[in-house]
């Protein structure tokens, strides 16, 4: 029934920024929402949460102080704002619905479709 649809993704140079937005169709408020992603050959891993008010965020070191989760419930949607991109940031981004972490796992209701970026040197 919910389903996240994505968009903003795209080739860019090192340094650039890029924004990345996820339109939610379904039950979005209380939910914690979160973006992840996976590149060739690795794990999916994770790149930031949003608590269902948006008063806590949370990022991987990886990406914590270039990257910035939002969201806006009335208009049900989620953006995740990256700047000073890398090209170890180049990866499949996935929206992610109903977020939870138990100890060093992640769980998660639904998953968007995925959109490439693509971080060039």
């Amino acid at each position: 029934q919910v389903q996240l649809q994505e968009s903003g993704g795209g080739s860019v140079q090192a340094g650039d920024s890029l924004t990345l937005s996820c339109a939610v169709s379904g039950t979005f408020d209380r939910y914690a929402m979160g973006w992840f992603r996976q590149a060739p050959g690795k794990e999916r891993e994770f790149v930031a949460v949003i608590t269902w008010n948006g008063a806590t965020t949370f990022y991987s070191d990886s990406v914590k102080g270039r990257f910035t989760i939002s969201r806006d419930n009335t208009k049900d949607t989620i953006a995740l704002q990256m700047n000073s991109l890398k090209p170890e940031d180049t990866a499949v981004y996935y929206c992610a619905y109903d977020c939870n972490k138990f100890s060093k796992t992640w769980s998660v209701a639904s998953w968007g479709q995925g959109t490439q970026v693509t971080v060039s040197s």
